[in-house]
């Protein structure tokens, strides 16, 4: 789990990021966790975009999603949701104390 600085942090270094993956009317399917789920390998923090078709609430996809991937939700802001997942192998953002 993230404590508050390593979130902060996070947070800080998402507004770099592009937001390059949406979720639309369809909602999850599995092509979507899938692609997710590259992503968050290869990049360790994702933002990923809820367009307006998308039924349910920004939280209940953000939760959602942590739980499919196995992820952390570092923040939601409007309908923008930040994730993480640290690559164990080759790690991208290194904390002292991630669990």
């Amino acid at each position: 789990m993230l404590n508050k600085e390593q979130k902060a942090y996070l947070r800080k270094e998402a507004l770099n990021l592009d937001v390059s993956y949406q979720v639309g009317k369809n909602e999850l399917t599995d092509a979507v966790v899938e692609m997710l789920a590259n992503a968050l390998e290869a990049h360790e923090l994702v933002r990923v975009k809820l367009l307006k078709t998308v039924s349910k609430s920004v939280n209940e996809v953000a939760l959602s999603l942590a739980d499919t991937l196995g992820c952390e939700v570092v923040d939601t802001r409007g309908r923008v949701i930040i994730l993480f997942k640290q690559n164990r192998k080759k790690p991208i953002y290194k904390f002292s104390k991630l669990s």
